[in-house]
């Protein structure tokens, strides 16, 4: 288990309070599963090494549209999101690599940097160190503070001493469902000042032909990181998973306004987890849920910020608007500039 402690590190200091999940928990989520109407493994145990690496090529891919959309809409309108903002924090939750931040800082009079104060939040410690090392290698006047926590559950641990400007990119927030959503955007409006920021990024509802391309690539990139979430399962608890009996299955739910992934069984295939003296029994054709990816319109982000006390106050859309960048702020915020598009 992790200390809940700030601890110096290549002249960092890093303050964790993440607690490593168990053996005994990742079982309890596989085994819980199969029980469930629709069987699901949670997403996060894609990212071990290897999915980290073959999400980065996923990014770099043609069809997927979602981080170019999002770089161009940060290096479009950075100096406007960044305007005014000085002697606070700089708060990235979910940061993995540095492009977006970067894009960001560049933004900024250099001056301003050594006014800034980047706190990271993520729960790779790993990641996070390297992606600090190399900010504050770039820009040393900046002070950079990591903290590893997983921000669905411990958004009470970011500091509070300071204006805050918070940034949730990627469209992150699509992987969770409509309640935990809610949940988190709730949350986060109980630790929004009076004087801070909230930019979300957020994919937007397209025709399905584009959504479905997106998770669906020619290279097979997508189906390969898919398949990854079986290899950290075989890892974490000694199981049997054979990649040779499942498919990447990716489509668009209209009901629900989502991408889902799934895998499919494509035959009958009984997995041991031998480390538990378990077994799970998949019928031909049956599918276990690995992601959920929502898909959003301007009124459905509205409508949740109204809920939970806070309001948009600009949007920022690329020409297709295919992908947007809301800027949400506490409800009686004054207004600012109106909402912009490109």
């Amino acid at each position: 288990m992790k200390t809940q402690a700030a601890v110096r590190k290549s002249g960092l200091e890093i303050r964790n309070y993440y607690t490593e999940v168990s053996n005994a928990q990742i079982a309890a989520v596989v085994l819980k599963g199969p029980t469930a109407t629709e069987k699901y493994i949670p997403s996060k145990y894609f990212y071990d090494a290897r999915g980290s690496r073959l999400f980065e090529l996923i990014c770099r891919l043609p069809e997927y549209y979602l981080t170019r959309t999002e770089l161009f809409l940060l290096r479009r309108f950075a100096g406007t999101l960044m305007e005014g903002f000085e002697n606070g924090d700089l708060v990235e939750l979910g940061s993995g690599a540095n492009w977006k931040i970067r894009i960001l800082l560049e933004a900024m009079n250099s001056s301003l940097l050594a006014t800034i104060r980047y706190v990271p939040v993520d729960v790779s410690e790993s990641a996070i160190m390297s992606a600090a090392n190399e900010l504050t290698s770039l820009y040393p006047e900046l002070t950079v503070a990591p903290v590893v926590a997983d921000f669905t559950k411990d958004l009470h641990r970011i500091p509070a001493d300071r204006p805050k400007l918070i940034l949730f990119f990627g469209s992150t927030i699509g992987n969770l469902d409509e309640d935990e959503a809610r949940s988190f955007v709730h949350s986060l409006s109980e630790r929004l000042g009076p004087e801070d920021r909230f930019l979300l990024g957020l994919d937007m509802i397209k025709p399905v032909e584009i959504l479905e391309a997106a998770y669906n690539d020619r290279q097979n990139i997508t189906a390969e990181f898919n398949k990854n979430i079986l290899l950290v399962l075989n890892e974490e608890l000694s199981a049997n998973f054979e990649l040779a009996n499942f498919e990447h299955v990716a489509f668009f739910n209209n009901e629900k306004e989502r991408v889902e992934m799934h895998l499919r069984a494509k035959r009958r295939v009984t997995v041991t987890l031998r480390s538990l003296g378990r077994s799970i029994e998949f019928k031909r054709d049956e599918t276990i849920r690995t992601e959920i990816c929502r898909k959003f319109t301007r009124e459905s982000v509205e409508t949740v910020a109204e809920e939970t006390g806070l309001r948009v106050s600009r949007w920022f859309s690329d020409p297709r608007e295919w992908f947007s960048i809301a800027e949400i702020v506490r409800a009686c915020q004054p207004e600012k500039t109106p909402s912009t598009s490109y």
